[in-house]
């Protein structure tokens, strides 16, 4: 079972390498950090506030690309956690099939916001509950 997540905060800091975002449960109040990079991060940050790039940045590249080959960007699923690593997948619909991709859970937030309207985020209940009970996740 997954529970639909929205992104909650970003916190980007100049003097670290990591950065945070944070999920909150839509129907709910639990919410968790992920540590992600400062190019997710960013790229995540200005898609929230609405700036348009000149020219398509890296993940409007990948949803331009599920585009033209006619699939049509669906949602994203944080799935697993191993030892401290989030495992994601972006899901795409193409026709009748739902063809889920492997990706770090940075960058298919990062589609995810990037996409208009942006993409439901769902992380599934157990990934939650360890989440929530392990601070070093």
């Amino acid at each position: 079972m997954s529970v639909e997540m929205q992104l909650s905060r970003i916190i980007i800091s100049e003097i670290h390498d990591s950065q945070i975002i944070y999920l909150r449960e839509v129907h709910g109040n639990r919410q968790f950090p992920i540590v992600i990079g400062i190019f997710e991060a960013t790229s995540i940050d200005r898609r929230v506030k609405g700036y348009q790039a000149a020219r398509p940045l890296t993940h409007d590249l990948i949803v331009n690309v599920i585009e033209r080959l006619h699939g049509k960007p669906d949602s994203v699923v944080i799935s697993g956690l191993k030892e401290g690593t989030y495992y994601a997948v972006l899901r795409v619909r193409r026709d009748d099939e739902l063809i889920e991709i492997d990706s770090r859970p940075s960058d298919a937030i990062a589609v995810a916001v990037t996409c208009d309207p942006p993409l439901p985020i769902f992380v599934s209940e157990d990934v939650l509950l360890e989440a929530l009970n392990d601070p070093g996740a």
